[in-house]
Order: structure tokens, then sequence, then C-alpha cells
């Protein structure tokens, strides 16, 4: 029998009224790198909260065996004191802290009691070569990248022995060559010896380097597909994970009614003052009523810049160029002049700017247009009850109620509250930024449905992503962009991978 390093047996975890895992197994072998896959909400991430002694043990039910002994993590302390180590989506860094300082925090070397601050940055050092990470460990960990950052938090994990290292969605956020980074540096440790257990929403990258894959579904383990046995594919993977088959990612729009130009930019640029560089330089681009267009390019290519530079610009741009809606010359002077014109943006990064957590669905969706349910200054209860109630049917939230809070919602469902807000405030464009980043493959054909209904209806999209798949699954036309320039327009019939990567790369 293979040497198992984890084995969790019939683990249940219960929030009030959500059995959120029901009689869950799950084993893991020694230098095996092990998949955990299943749609938003299916209990991945809780059943690695019970793992790590996030929850601690008496609050679920079930085993904990962790090289061959029964475990009772109280605390995370206590999970890390046996080599396992857990890095979250949301990366646990300090921003203004050394990269070395946030390597050994919680963790330092000592020397009599009293911090060697010269061997920790050595040993930091020796850190950021086993991650291959080429930076100077006194660099502050907010003038690092995300993809860096990561890498930062793996050392973090390696200066504690880890021997189980368990990745959220470590990818969600990356650009492909980052991803593509990680994805080997994760193959590297798996050849020192280091098990890793990752949460994704990437298919292809379950596919590429999966030893094995376990699904989970409604809180219970479906399957584990083993690679040896080629039984990891993508199409196995998305049926075990919504339990059916699921034909196309991208579905089908019916009719591609595509109309006259709705928005035109000439020779636009923007001029960060603070950076002190153009961010968005010259571009020239066109919107058709019914129409997706999509915006592809690697990160800092300046796709997000653009985006805001158009609405209403937030961020306070120099600005060069002209922006006409319908024909009609624009000069906003607010993101409420983009609003009334029929614009609508919907953010990459919904917990931070896209959502109020800590209130319900109902107050989120009416934010964006209070003017819809008052009368006379004064809010209509009952008509805030009403929209909310629609969107929440329309756009399928899964949610007790209305009354929910946000930020207790899975990412899929966040993002469609996200959708609904603005979609009440009624655009005629809707600029979709990262629309299904860190969400499931099930919630996103749902989040494609409604953009393919939208434009059906007449609506127009520009949509801003660094999955290529969706880029070329979903769009008319495509923009490249990179380091502020569109380096070039592709037609959906001529475009494939390898020519917006090389428009992306220009």
């Amino acid at each position: 029998m293979a040497d198992v390093i984890l084995e969790m047996a019939n683990i249940t975890k219960t929030f009030p009224g959500v059995k959120a895992l029901d009689q869950v197994n799950f084993q893991v072998e020694k230098g095996e790198i092990h998949f955990l896959v299943g749609e938003n909400g299916a209990g991945k991430s809780t059943l690695m909260k019970v793992l790590s002694g996030v929850y601690p043990y008496g609050n679920y039910e079930g085993d904990i065996i962790y090289e061959g002994k029964v475990q009772q993590f109280n605390k995370i302390q206590d999970s890390v004191n046996v080599g396992i180590a857990i890095i979250y989506q949301e990366l646990a860094l300090f921003p203004d802290l050394s990269v070395y300082e946030n390597i050994y925090m919680g963790n330092e070397v000592k020397d009599g009691g009293i911090i060697n601050w010269n061997q920790t940055i050595v040993k930091a050092k020796e850190m950021l070569q086993k991650v291959n990470l080429k930076v100077n460990p006194e660099t502050l960990i907010k003038d690092l990248g995300v993809g860096k950052q990561q890498l930062v938090e793996i050392a973090k994990a390696l200066s504690k022995q880890v021997k189980l290292l368990i990745l959220d969605e470590p990818t969600a956020a990356l650009n492909e060559d980052d991803s593509e980074n990680l994805l080997e540096l994760i193959k590297e440790l798996k050849k020192q010896g280091i098990t890793c257990i990752m949460i994704s929403h990437k298919l292809k990258e379950v596919a590429a380097i999966a030893d094995k894959a376990t699904i989970l579904r409604d809180g219970q383990t479906i399957i584990t597909l083993d690679a040896k046995k080629g039984e990891i594919d993508e199409p196995t993977i998305i049926r075990h994970m919504v339990g059916r088959e699921m034909n196309q990612i991208y579905p089908e729009r019916a009719n591609r009614n595509i109309g006259d130009t709705v928005l035109e930019l000439i020779n636009w640029s923007a001029y960060d003052t603070q950076l002190g560089r153009a961010v968005v330089k010259d571009a020239n681009l066109h919107l058709k009523r019914g129409e997706i267009i999509g915006i592809a390019g690697l990160m800092g290519a300046g796709r997000t810049e653009l985006a805001l530079s158009m609405f209403g610009n937030p961020k306070s741009y120099k600005l060069m160029g002209s922006m006409a809606l319908n024909g009609q010359a624009q000069n906003f002077k607010h993101t409420s002049d983009a609003i009334k014109a029929g614009m609508a943006y919907v953010t990459e990064d919904r917990k931070g700017n896209g959502l109020f957590l800590l209130n319900t669905i109902t107050k989120n969706v009416s934010a964006s247009k209070l003017s819809g349910i008052a009368h006379n200054g004064i809010i209509n209860t009952n008509e805030e009850i009403k929209v909310a109630e629609h969107y929440k049917n329309s756009l399928h939230i899964k949610a007790s109620s209305i009354e929910q809070l946000v930020g207790k919602l899975s990412g899929g469902n966040q993002q469609k509250v996200s959708l609904g807000k603005w979609l009440f405030a009624g655009p005629n464009i809707l600029i979709l930024d990262e629309p299904t980043r860190g969400i499931d493959v099930g919630a996103k054909f749902e989040i494609y449905s409604v953009m393919n209904t939208l434009i059906e209806k007449g609506m127009s999209i520009i949509m801003i992503s660094s999955e290529l798949g969706e880029i070329l699954g979903m769009s008319d036309r495509i923009y490249v962009m990179a380091e502020g320039k569109i380096t070039g327009e592709l037609d959906r019939q001529e475009a494939d991978q390898e020519k917006v990567m090389a428009l992306a790369t220009k």
C-alpha cells in the first residue's frame, strides 16, 4: 500500500441551517499533487479549514489522521507544528514589511532570545532560491506583483519545514506566465518530497499536473480520479462537478444581430500622474450594439486602466483623445456621468470595490440606482425587495434569502450580485472586468448565459479577461493590449491562442 500522509475520515461540519460537509472522506499519498475540485459551495475550503485548525477539534465530526496519528488541532499553530501549511487566495502578508520579515514572521531566527536579523536575511535568501524568486529580501511586499507575493508565501511555508502544502486558488489572480511558473515550482517541490493539495477552478491546471483529483459536490465526496489510470480530463471532471454532462463550456448564442457603433475611442490616452507615465497610449477602439468585444493582454498591459478611463475616470488620469457614445462626444467628469450616459462597470475586485460584504443582497443590488426605488427622496422598501427578488431569481443567485449577507455567499454568487447591481442601473454598455475570476465552471456557464441574453436584448459588452479560452469563446472581436497600447484587433473567426499571445507580447 502507498504511503498515506493524510486521511480525513467521515468529516461532517455544520453551520446554522447548513451542512457544509457531509461524511467527507479524503486521502492523500505522500509526495503527490492532489487537487480538490468542486463548484463554489461544494465544501473545498471548509474541508481545508477543518484540516488546518481554523475550525478546531470539537467543531466537526470525524477524524484527521496525519502521518499515521489521529490529530486534534485546536488552532492553526497546531497544524503548522506538525508540518502543514495553508496559503489562502487572499495572501496573508504585511505589505509595509520586507520580504525577509514576512518569511520569518512568527518564526523568527533568534540568537540567545534576540532576533538575529543578519541570519534572518541569509536564511530568507535560501528560501527565495528554493522558490526561484530573484528579489532582494529587503524589498517591501507592496513593491512586488501578485505572482511574486505568492512565491513569498510559499517561501514562508518552506521556512517552517512544511511537509503538506495546501494552496487555495493559487493562480486565480495570476497571469499566464506567473501561473505557469507556479505550476513548475509545485512540480519541483514534489521532487523534494513535499506533498501538495491544491484547490483550483482552472481545470487545465488539474489536467496538466494532478496525480489525483478528488471532487466534492454539495458537501460530499463524489470520486477520486487517478492520472495514472487516465481518468483526469476536463469533461470527466466537469461531469462529476456539476452532476451532469456539459457539452459546451461557452454557450452558443442564438442570434448575432450586431448593430451600429455605440462607443468609439479615437487616439485615447490616459496619463497616471502618480506613476509618472501613460497607462493607456493612443487607443483606437469601437463597440457595436449587440456585440461582445474582448480585451486581452498580460497583467499590467493597461486593460483595467482603459476601462476606468472610460468609466468616468475615477483614478483622475490625465486624458487625451476623444470618446463618443452613439456619435455624441463625451467628457465625463465623474463615474455618475458615465452611469447616467448608460455605462456600467463590474470591477475585477468584487470584494474590495464591487460589493458591500457586510450588507444584504437587497442593499447591494439597489445601491447603483437608489432613485429607481425612491419616491420623494424616501426609499420604498417594498420596491427594493421586488428588485432584489427579481435579480436573485433571474441570475439564479443561490442564497437562503435576499436578506443574506453578501460576504457569506460563494464567489460565483457574489459575482452575480455584483452583476445584478449594475444591471439594475439599466446600462446600454456593460464593462465586465475579469467576470469569472475565482468562480467554478458551473457558475461561469451561468454568467456566460446571462451575457448572451443581455446581448440578444441589444446591450453591448466589453469583457476584460486573463483567460484566453474565455476571450476566444465569448468575444465577437478581440482587442489585444501590451504596455498600454492596443497592439492588434482580431475577428472571432481568425483569432486563436497563438495570435493573441503574439500580440500580447509584442
